[in-house]
């Protein structure tokens, strides 16, 4: 039995690229931390109009989303959960500090922000401030943020959807992936940052 040459060569290249494929989303989708520091250093405005730097993730351990005010769903959900999650620690979680990291600083100002963010919790700090500013942080970060226009002439935000748990030494100890079990995540958070 002859072997087509053209069959072998593209069964090769199919099987390097599902090699490299399954490589890079592993490494990016794991649910485990990176063992790096978040030091990307930017000046932003809270949502009490109080400019803000990185040194706001040190010092306490912190629960980070980044999203917007205007999400339809994965950012009220998230914000919701995060809310639930400080309650369900009581005591235990009050060293913990939360933010809301604005993919869109267009639309989000302060003033909007604090609304948003305080209907939630008065625990959940609003950060915004120039795009490239935010932009820059989201690299940093390592997350994801694009602006995908609608049909309507508007847009809305496609973004990282994990909270970042975020150590008191300021580096990241886990991530809570989108839609993850409240008990799950109440687990992570006591054994990441409490």
């Amino acid at each position: 039995m002859t072997k087509n040459p053209f069959m072998l060569v593209a069964t090769t290249i199919s099987a390097i690229f599902i090699t490299v494929l399954v490589g890079v989303l592993f490494f990016t989708f794991k649910d485990e931390p990176r063992n790096t520091t978040f030091n990307t250093a930017f000046s932003l405005i809270n949502d009490r109009g109080e400019a803000v730097d990185q040194s706001i993730f040190k010092g306490n351990p912190s629960l980070v989303y980044f999203g917007y005010t205007h999400c339809p769903e994965a950012c009220p959900t998230t914000l919701y959960e995060v809310a639930g999650y400080l309650k369900e620690l009581g005591e235990d979680g009050l060293p913990i500090k939360s933010y809301l990291v604005t993919v869109d600083p267009e639309r989000d100002t302060p003033d909007i922000m604090n609304g948003y963010v305080t209907a939630f919790s008065d625990r959940i700090t609003g950060v915004t401030g120039a795009p490239e500013e935010i932009r820059r942080v989201v690299a940093g970060w390592r997350a994801f943020a694009e602006k995908k226009p609608n049909k309507s002439g508007g847009y809305s935000m496609s973004h990282t959807m994990d909270l970042f748990l975020i150590g008191a030494d300021g580096r990241l100890k886990g991530l809570i992936p989108y839609g993850s079990d409240p008990d799950v995540a109440i687990s992570k958070i006591r054994s990441a940052l409490l």
